[in-house]
C-alpha cells in the first residue's frame, strides 16, 4: 500500500511540473533558511557548555554608581576571589583573569608579533574550566611566575610543533628595553569558539604588576566554583551582603566617611555585586569590557521567530497551491470514494505526497545551507562548520524535519481534498474557492504580515546605524590614522611624531594613551575638595594626552584654554568635559581645583586646576549617555595619531612604516583608522541588519513564489470568463486590474496588521540606544508601498498573460 502511495505521489509530481517546481523551490528555500538560523541559534545557546562544571561556575559582576557616574563592570577587586574562598565554605575554588595590558608583543625569530588574545590567570584556572592539555600538566602549569600556557595553534605558530614544553616565550611588556622570558609549561587544545573568552596565551598571575589588596579597585574577572547542592539565591544574598559589610564598608568609611550602605545610597550612589552564571554570560550579560563580544538573547528570540515564520510561509505556499488546484483532483477523489476508498486512506495518500515533496525540499535545503554557510558565517560573525550539521542531535533534527514539514504543509490539503463528496464531484457541482477563500486569504495575509514586519525592521536598523555613523560625535573621526604600540619606540616616539608632521598630507599629530573609542578607559576617584566623601566625590575617566590632542581630533573648547608649552604649570592642570563641569556646579569652573584620589587608604591626593572645558564628545557607545572625563597633560606613548589628507593616505602609511622600521626594526608596525575603530563598536548591530535584510528578501521571495503560483492558477480557472469579457469589449488594463484587485486587498490588510507589530518591536529594540532615531510614519508607508509593488509585479505577470490571450482559444477550451 505504501509503495502505491509513493508511486502515485511521484506521478503527480511529474504530471504537474511547474506546480511541483514552485512548491519544492519555496519549501527548499524555507527549509534552508530555517536550518541556517537553527545553526546560528544552536551555536549561540551552546556557549561555555563544554565546561564539565559549567552549571556550578559563576562570575562576580559589579554595578557601581558614584558621583553621578554609573558603571556595570564584569570584574571585581583583586581581593574578592581569595576572600570568598576563605570565608564561605560553599566556594570550592576561585580563579581570576587579568587583561588590563590588552596585548603583548611576542618575539618570533628576529621580530615581534602583537598578540591580542593574551591574559594572566591564577593557577586554579584549569581546575575550573575544562580545557584539555595536549602536553604538560595544567593543574600546576601556572603555579610559578614566568610560566605560560599556550594553545595548540600557537605552539605550531611559534615552535612548529606542539612539543613545546620547556621552550621560552619572550615578551616586550610596554617598554622598549624591558623583556620578560616565560617558560611554556603546558599546551592545551584550542579554546572552543563558543567560549566567552578566547586566549592564545595564559601567563601566570604572579607576573602581574599590580598594587594588590585594593578592595575598591575593580580590574579582575573573578569566577567562583560552588560546591554541588549550593542554593545559589541564598548564597548570593548572604555572601555578597556579608562581603560588603565586613570588608568594603570599613574601607569606604575610612576613605569617605560612609557609615552604612543606606547612607551611601541616600546620597544617590550605589554598590551592588551579583553572581552571573557562566552559561548566561554570553547572551545575558550585556556589560562593557567582556573578555569577548557577547551575544544578545533578544536576537536569539527574534531569529528563532523569523526561522519559524519563514518555514510557515513556505508551508502556507504549499497549502494555498494544493487547495487551489484541488479541482484538478476532485474527480480522482470522487472515483476513489465510489470504489470504496475510505477517508483515512485518502488522507494518508495526500500526506505521503506532501512528505515526499518535503523530503526532496529538505535535501535541496541542505544543499542551499552547504553553499550559503561560508557567506552566512561572514555576515553573522560565526565560524560554524559543515560538520555541525552532522552531530547526532542535528542529524535527528534533519531526519524529523521533512516529516514535520510534510505534516504541517500537507495536513489541511489532505483533510480538504479527502472531504469532497463524490456525488457533488461527479455531477460537476463542486465549487473550489479562489483567492477569496477565507482560509487562503488568512494564509496570504500571514505571509505578507511577516514580510512587511521584516521590511520595516530592516529599514529601521539601517537608519539607526546610519544615524550612528553620521552623528556629530564632538570630534572628527575621519582621516585619523592611528599607529599602535608607540611605546616600543621608547624615547624616539616624540621625534617620530615630529618627523611625520613634516610629511606632505599630515595635518597634525598627537601622542596619547587614550582615544574616544569604548575600548579606552581609565577610571579614578576624584573630589572637589581635598577630603573625599560621598557628597563631593565622583568617578571620572582620566586620560593622558599631549598639547596637540584636542586640535588633532577636532574637539572644541567651550571655556578656558588648551594645554600650552608656554605654561609650565600645565602638568598640574586638567581640561574637563562639559558633563563633568556641569556636575561640579560651578558658574565658572576655570581656575577651580579638583583632587585626584590616588591612594584611598592613605587619602593621598593630588590637586589639579581646571584650565579648560571641552565640548562633550562621545567616547563610549551611543547606547550610553556621555560620562565624566578629564584630560591630563602627561607623557604617554601608547598611541600616536595623525590627522591626514585622504588623498595622501597610502603615501603617509608607507612613509610611517619606513620611519618606524628605521627606529624599531624588530617591532611590528600596526595601524588602523579611527572611524573604522568606531564602527567596530556596532559590529553586532551591523550583523543583525545584514541578517535581517537577507531573510527579509528570502521571506518575500518565498511569499512571491506562492503568490505567483496562486495567481497562475486563478488566471487558469477564469480563462473562459476572461475570454467572454474580452469579446464584450473589456480592455487588457481592466482585466489586469480585475485579476490583481483581490490580491492587493490582502496586502493592504497585511500592512494594517503589520504596522503596529513592527512599531512595537522596533521601538523596543531602539530603547537600547541612549541616542536614537525617531520612527517616522514614512517608514511604514514605504514598507507598504514596497509590499504592494512586489505583489503587483508578481501577480501582474500572470494577469497580463491571461488578459493578452486570444479569446477565441479560451472560449474553445473545455
Amino acid at each position: 500500500m505504501f509503495k502505491n502511495y509513493l508511486k502515485i505521489a511521484f506521478r503527480n509530481l511529474a504530471k504537474n511540473k511547474a506546480f511541483s517546481a514552485i512548491n519544492i523551490a519555496g519549501l527548499a528555500i524555507g527549509i534552508g533558511c530555517f536550518v541556517l538560523i537553527a545553526l546560528y541559534v544552536t551555536d549561540e545557546l551552546s556557549f561555555d557548555r563544554f565546561n564539565e562544571k559549567g552549571e556550578r561556575i559563576f562570575r562576580i559582576s559589579s554595578d557601581i554608581k558614584f558621583g553621578g557616574a554609573e558603571t556595570r563592570y564584569p570584574f571585581t577587586s583583586d581581593m574578592m576571589g581569595p576572600i570568598f574562598k576563605k570565608d564561605f565554605p560553599e566556594v570550592e575554588d576561585y580563579t581570576r583573569i587579568y587583561t588590563s595590558n590588552g596585548s603583548k608583543l611576542i618575539k618570533k625569530d628576529n621580530g615581534f608579533i602583537n598578540e591580542e588574545k593574551v591574559g594572566h590567570a591564577d593557577s586554579t584556572f584549569f581546575n575550573i574550566f575544562t580545557l584539555p592539555a595536549i602536553a604538560g600538566d595544567t593543574k600546576t602549569a601556572l603555579d610559578e611566575p614566568n610560566t605560560v600556557v599556550i594553545t595548540e595553534t600557537t605552539a605550531k605558530k611559534y615552535f612548529g610543533t606542539t612539543d613545546a614544553i620547556g621552550k621560552i616565550v619572550e615578551t616586550n611588556d610596554n617598554d622598549r628595553t624591558l623583556y620578560t622570558l616565560y617558560k611554556v609549561t603546558a599546551v592545551i587544545k584550542d579554546i572552543p569558539s563558543n567560549a566567552h573568552f578566547n586566549f592564545d596565551f595564559l601567563f601566570s598571575m604572579k607576573n602581574v604588576n599590580y598594587g594588590w589588596g585594593q578592595l575598591m579597585s575593580h580590574n579582575f574577572h573573578t569566577y567562583l566554583l560552588l560546591k554541588p547542592g549550593t542554593d545559589i539565591k541564598v548564597f548570593e544574598k548572604r555572601s555578597l551582603d556579608q562581603y560588603i559589610n565586613k570588608y568594603v564598608l570599613p574601607e569606604a568609611n575610612q576613605v569617605m566617611g560612609v557609615s552604612s550602605m543606606e547612607d551611601f545610597e541616600r546620597s544617590g550612589n550605589k554598590l551592588r555585586y551579583s553572581l552571573t552564571p557562566l552559561l548566561d554570560i554570553h547572551l545575558y550579560s550585556g556589560r562593557p569590557f567582556e573578555l569577548s563580544p557577547g551575544g544578545n538573547i533578544q536576537y536569539v528570540y527574534i531569529f528563532s521567530l523569523v526561522a519559524v515564520f519563514i518555514l510557515l510561509i513556505a508551508c502556507i505556499n504549499f497549502m494555498n497551491l494544493t487547495t487551489a488546484r484541488s479541482s484538478n483532483r476532485a474527480k480522482e477523489v470522487g472515483i476513489r470514494k465510489v470504489l470504496g476508498t475510505n477517508k483515512k486512506n485518502l488522507i494518508t495518500q495526500f500526506l505521503s505526497e506532501s512528505t515526499v515533496m518535503a523530503i526532496i525540499s529538505t535535501l535541496l535545503g541542505i544543499g542551499i545551507v552547504l553553499l550559503a554557510l561560508p557567506l552566512f558565517n561572514s555576515v553573522a560573525g560565526k565560524s560554524m562548520q559543515i560538520s555541525n550539521l552532522f552531530t547526532p542531535i542535528f542529524i535527528l533534527f534533519l531526519v524529523m524535519l521533512p516529516f514535520v514539514v510534510g505534516l504541517i504543509a500537507g495536513s489541511y490539503p489532505a483533510f480538504f481534498l479527502s472531504s469532497f463528496k463524490p456525488i457533488m464531484v461527479l455531477k460537476g457541482k463542486l465549487k473550489i474557492g479562489g483567492v477569496n477563500s477565507g482560509l487562503r486569504s488568512m494564509l496570504v495575509v500571514f505571509q505578507f504580515v511577516t514580510s512587511i514586519v521584516l521590511i520595516i525592521g530592516t529599514i529601521i536598523i539601517y537608519r539607526q546605524l546610519n544615524y550612528i555613523q553620521s552623528k556629530n560625535l564632538g570630534y572628527a573621526k575621519e582621516q585619523v590614522l592611528i599607529i599602535n604600540d608607540a611605546y616600543t619606540l621608547g624615547r624616539n616616539a616624540e621625534s617620530f611624531k615630529q618627523e611625520m608632521l613634516q610629511q606632505p598630507g599630515v595635518i597634525n599629530g598627537t601622542l596619547s594613551g587614550y582615544l574616544p573609542t569604548p575600548s579606552s578607559r581609565s577610571d579614578n576617584l576624584f573630589s572637589s575638595s581635598p577630603q573625599l566623601d560621598v557628597k563631593n566625590g565622583f568617578g571620572m575617566q582620566e586620560w593622558s594626552v599631549d598639547h596637540d590632542y584636542i586640535h588633532t581630533l577636532g574637539m572644541e573648547l567651550v571655556a578656558g584654554r588648551n594645554f600650552s608649552k608656554e605654561f609650565g604649570t600645565d602638568s598640574s592642570a586638567v581640561i574637563l568635559n562639559e558633563t563633568t563641569a556641569k556636575s561640579l556646579g560651578y558658574d565658572d569652573p576655570i581656575g577651580k581645583p579638583v583632587y585626584a584620589i590616588y591612594n584611598p587608604e592613605t587619602n593621598e591626593t593630588r590637586k589639579y586646576t581646571i584650565i579648560g572645558v571641552v565640548k562633550d564628545f562621545h567616547f563610549e557607545s551611543l547606547k550610553r549617555d556621555i560620562g565624566k572625563l578629564g584630560l591630563f597633560l602627561r607623557r604617554s606613548t601608547g598611541l600616536v595619531s595623525f590627522k591626514i589628507n585622504a588623498a595622501n593616505a597610502p603615501q603617509v602609511i608607507k612613509i610611517a612604516e619606513q620611519k618606524w622600521k628605521a627606529i624599531s626594526p624588530q617591532m611590528p608596525f600596526n595601524y588602523k583608522f579611527l572611524d573604522t575603530e568606531f564602527n567596530h563598536v556596532y559590529d553586532a548591530e551591523q550583523r543583525v541588519g545584514k541578517i535581517a535584510l537577507s531573510f527579509a528578501v528570502l521571506a518575500i521571495l518565498i511569499a512571491c513564489l506562492g503568490l505567483f503560483g496562486l495567481a497562475a492558477y486563478i488566471a487558469e480557472q477564469r480563462t473562459k470568463e476572461i475570454g467572454i469579457r474580452k469579446v464584450l469589449g473589456a480592455s487588457a488594463t481592466s482585466l489586469v486590474a480585475m485579476l490583481s484587485r483581490d490580491f492587493l486587498k490582502l496586502v493592504l490588510i497585511s500592512s494594517v496588521i503589520a504596522f503596529p507589530l513592527a512599531w512595537w518591536s522596533m521601538r523596543t529594540w531602539l530603547q537600547d540606544f541612549a541616542y536614537r532615531i525617531e520612527i517616522g510614519w514614512w517608514v511604514f508607508v514605504a514598507a507598504g508601498v514596497i509590499a504592494i509593488l512586489i505583489a503587483l509585479i508578481t501577480v501582474s505577470f500572470q494577469a497580463i498573460k491571461a488578459a493578452m490571450a486570444n479569446p477565441v482559444k479560451s472560449l474553445r477550451t473545455e
